[in-house]
């Protein structure tokens, strides 16, 4: 089977469409599979080094307002179904798969154009906006969750999947957690916060977090703290400023991304990050306790609608972006790790809900 997937700009378009086409691979290992991406995004480190082939064009997220930009922009992403179909004629793939995103426009319309059955999946419990334009021109649409198909009523047929994720439970006992700490050069009786904020960072967690670890407030915990590949040359500048070289914290560790992701959420003990559908998931999929803080100006507010997936469950907290402080974060944190029957209890029923379908 020959399959294109267009996945572009951050990992959670980009980590699902490798998740399934490694799945496509473990099922087929005879198949072929192009990525199509663009010349700007992680997809250009994330996909090579999965180990498959990228072709790129050019296409670029828009909003609603009316500027020059953003006009230009909708023009060059509907022009790139030109490249696109180039690619596709060059491939002659048996099915072209989206994952969301402004990348999934040309290269949907183009697979449309050439009559190739196509496919779209949407992680998030709002559809974006590229999603609910091309959900009445493609074959099937896929869901992260069930509550997503009220929102796409155009659809041909939507079908509740989950979300693919190449992140596994590994069931750890004490001693594979106590040795994935010692790698990290963490203590191993403490227990660990993982933080990120998704493939880019986030601004408003980050700055709460070089709060907490300026003022020490993580003395009975360590953290381990992806803070994006942009945000991490400022992030160490704004250490060194107080004479703290990012390279020797105390209780904690700083990483522009974090790669092995998988090991990492099986040995901590609760996740704080943004609230994308690849998140939910995989901190479902392990059974973690949660604190989301949803990113404020995600189209539709789809990432407080994901956050809450968990949190109306009991498995998550929310923060919202506007109450974010270092003292709300170090409190919540501080809470989850006080009440270890709750903790246990919130890790169970999370992963509950990461087992459906996922």
């Amino acid at each position: 089977m020959r399959v294109v997937i267009a996945a572009a700009r951050t990992g959670g378009h980009i980590n699902p469409g490798i998740a399934i086409a490694n799945k496509i691979k473990q099922e087929q290992k005879d198949s072929e599979i192009l990525f199509i991406g663009t010349t700007e995004g992680l997809e250009n480190d994330l996909i090579p080094r999965a180990g498959f082939k990228l072709k790129t064009l050019e296409a670029y997220g828009f909003n609603r307002k009316i500027t020059i930009k953003n006009i230009f922009n909708i023009i060059k992403t509907f022009k790139s179904k030109k490249t696109a179909k180039e690619y596709l004629k060059q491939f002659m793939p048996d099915i072209v798969i989206g994952t969301g995103g402004y990348i999934s426009i040309p290269v949907i319309l183009a697979a449309c154009s050439l009559k190739i059955p196509t496919v779209l999946h949407e992680s998030n419990a709002f559809p974006g906006a590229s999603v609910k334009f091309l959900s009445n021109k493609v074959n099937e649409i896929f869901v992260g969750f069930e509550e997503t198909k009220k929102r796409l009523p155009n659809s041909k047929k939507v079908i509740t999947t989950g979300t693919p994720t190449k992140i596994r439970d590994l069931n750890l006992n004490t001693s594979q957690i106590e040795n994935i700490k010692k790698e990290l050069g963490f203590k191993e009786s403490m227990p660990l916060v993982l933080v990120f904020g998704g493939s880019q960072g986030a601004r408003s967690i980050n700055e709460s977090m070089l709060d907490i670890i300026l003022n020490e407030k993580n003395k009975n915990y360590e953290i381990i703290w992806a803070v994006g590949q942009n945000q991490y040359d400022e992030i160490r500048e704004k250490f060194q400023d107080k004479r703290i070289e990012i390279q020797n914290i105390k209780n904690a560790k700083i990483v522009p991304y974090i790669y092995d992701m998988e090991s990492i959420l099986n040995a901590c003990d609760i996740v704080v990050a943004r609230s994308g559908a690849m998140t939910i998931t995989e901190v479902a999929k392990v059974g973690k306790p949660g604190i989301f803080i949803p990113l404020p100006f995600a189209t539709e507010n789809h990432q407080e609608y994901n956050a809450k997936v968990l949190s109306n469950i009991g498995a998550a907290k929310i923060i919202l972006d506007k109450n974010l402080t270092a003292n709300t974060l170090a409190s919540e944190i501080e809470s989850i790790l006080n009440e270890k029957r709750k903790s246990r209890k919130d890790g169970k029923t999370s992963k509950n809900q990461g087992n459906k379908k996922c």
